[in-house]
């Protein structure tokens, strides 16, 4: 993504964790990740908006295991349309919650991190939701470009008890 985008994703990025949104609550995650089942190309489905994606389209996140722990992130959308300009910038995450894997810090641009908390989870690691403490941002995100309506019903079901609001959400637009 461009580089002003990046500057806007590190401040963003920087405020999750001193600015909820408004639910004090504590966010529960999911029990365990494997990260290496974690690791591939996620499409994202739908998110919160959030000034760094505006515009985005196609959107996908691809997560790299790396030889010092850590995990190499690759975000990538085309601009206005699906044929536009490709826009993507690489960061890294690193385990925050060692006991579950379930938490994460990922920076774009060093040293602000944000929170990147695995908070849903199919067993067979087909779609994951993301979101973060402050709840001020969400995406839901599938290994393929589309996801069944029932199934993104059943996840968005599930979304207030978390703290969350699906109205909010907007669709991605994908392949």
């Amino acid at each position: 993504m461009r580089k002003g985008r990046l500057v806007v994703l590190a401040a963003l990025s920087a405020s999750t964790a001193c600015c909820p949104s408004g639910d004090n609550s504590p966010l529960d995650t999911v029990s365990n990740v494997d990260l290496q089942r974690y690791a591939g190309k996620w499409y994202e489905i739908a998110s919160y908006p959030a000034p760094f994606q505006a515009g985005c389209t196609g959107t996908t996140a691809e997560y790299t295991p790396r030889d010092d722990g850590k995990i190499g992130v690759l975000n990538t959308c085309n601009q206005g349309r699906l044929d536009g300009p490709v826009n993507s910038i690489q960061g890294t995450a690193r385990v925050a919650d060692s006991a579950t894997h379930a938490k994460l810090k990922v920076s774009f641009l060093w040293p602000f991190e944000g929170d990147y908390w695995i908070i849903d989870l199919d067993e067979q690691y087909q779609w994951a939701v993301v979101g973060e403490p402050g709840r001020q941002f969400l995406w839901i995100l599938s290994r393929t470009p589309t996801m069944d309506e029932a199934l993104y019903g059943s996840i968005l079901s599930r979304l207030p008890d978390k703290g969350y609001d699906p109205a909010k959400l907007q669709l991605t637009v994908q392949e």
